[in-house]
């Protein structure tokens, strides 16, 4: 259906002597008087509504406006749904991390993906480790290969202060979370709070509510 904007006029709010008429079916009828217009729409019960003001005559199309804005309204709430389902979450992983704590990282970046949000993965620097950024980019190259079945990197690292950031797109929709119940849980380093999902945070957090290794 044609966007029309949500400030509209409908009926007799439309006082323009002539306009070009759109049918219901998005066929075009030509310009026409409005009034003749409007009795076509009474006829049909159905709106007369104008969809291009600025138009010279301006444009009016046939429809059903009550069914119109009430799908126009469930549109709206499908795409904020699909934008708060998809955010970006964040991983912090440590230059000096060992390979348990990777692997659980790493699986927990691999959900994120599997349910269909982008992951930001950020390598954190500490006192000299700064002049050494060759080792934040070995452990990206590391996660990158890793999950390479299931995501792939959304452009180059890049440094902002001390952090050193990739950002992980998932390559496949998201697996439903029935399939997804009896997968195996990511293995969790015992006694480490900090590597816990529950510390795993999406990216506008608070740094120290993110796992860090």
């Amino acid at each position: 259906m044609m966007n029309i904007a949500k400030e509209h006029k409908v009926n007799e709010q439309i006082r323009v002597r002539q306009i070009r008429l759109i049918g219901a079916e998005g066929e075009q009828i030509g310009i026409i008087d409005t009034r003749d217009a409007m009795n076509m729409a009474r006829e049909k019960a159905m709106d007369l509504v104008m969809v291009s003001p600025q138009a010279v005559p301006p444009v009016c199309r046939l429809l059903d406006y009550g069914r119109f804005r009430y799908e126009q309204q469930q549109n709206e709430k499908e795409n904020r749904k699909r934008a708060r389902s998809q955010e970006v979450k964040a991983i912090k992983f440590r230059v000096k991390i060992d390979d348990h704590d990777f692997n659980t990282k790493a699986g927990h970046v691999r959900r994120f993906l599997e349910e269909g949000h982008k992951v930001k993965v950020t390598i954190m620097f500490r006192g000299r480790e700064r002049t050494h950024p060759e080792l934040g980019e070995r452990i990206l190259v590391r996660v990158a290969e890793t999950l390479a079945d299931i995501g792939a990197p959304e452009g180059t690292p890049s440094m902002m202060g001390m952090d050193m950031n990739m950002i992980m797109t998932p390559k496949a929709p998201p697996v439903p979370k029935k399939e997804r119940a009896d997968m195996p849980a990511a293995d969790l380093a015992d006694g480490d709070a900090d590597t816990a999902p529950a510390e795993v945070a999406p990216a506008s957090a608070e740094p120290n509510a993110v796992a860090n290794a």
